[in-house]
């Protein structure tokens, strides 16, 4: 009876591994790990309001720490959907509906810095006609060891003053 037991946990246990691809972006707000966007930065600064009955959803990019070339693209995914893509110091917004939402930030390119985190998480309840700053932040140099990643919520004085620094970030999915 035991190993018969084992042998059901053995199997359930595989077939689990084999949902979880090694170096695959697994958390609720990630998107599929194949899905990837093409990125244009531009030197304009747009600010939007919350559309009705929605809240306003900025994130962006800080690359300030990252002292290497390239720099990383990164996705960022609502509820398991990529909703958008950054690259270098930039960012961009979307619409979301009210309610409890899972974030994921996740780079999509290989970037030549030696293994370390490439993706984050994070999760927030959204309100109706708010706005809410997320920071994807970056960091690595070659002393230091592996890349840092980090997805936190940012301050609205602090994400406004960034984003007069950083580049405004249009992306679309790549066929």
């Amino acid at each position: 009876m035991k190993a018969a037991a084992a042998a059901v946990v053995l199997l359930a246990s595989s077939a689990f591994a084999q949902n979880l691809a090694t170096g695959t972006a697994v958390a609720p707000g990630c998107g599929p790990d194949q899905s990837k966007f093409a990125v244009n930065t531009e030197n304009r600064h747009p600010v939007a309001q919350p559309a009705p009955g929605k809240a306003l959803l900025y994130f962006l990019e800080d690359d300030r720490w990252f002292r290497s070339a390239p720099k990383p693209t990164t996705r960022f995914g609502i509820d398991g959907k990529w909703v958008g893509a950054t690259h270098g110091n930039s960012y961009f917004y979307v619409s979301a509906e009210p309610g409890e939402h899972h974030l994921c930030a996740s780079w999509q390119t290989t970037v030549l810095v030696g293994q370390g985190h490439q993706a984050a998480a994070a999760h927030f309840t959204a309100e109706t006609g708010q706005t809410y700053y997320f920071r994807m932040s970056n960091a690595w140099r070659s002393e230091h060891g592996p890349a840092k990643v980090e997805l936190e919520p940012l301050d609205s004085d602090e994400a406004q003053l960034l984003m007069t620094k950083f580049s405004f970030s249009a992306s679309h999915p790549k066929n």
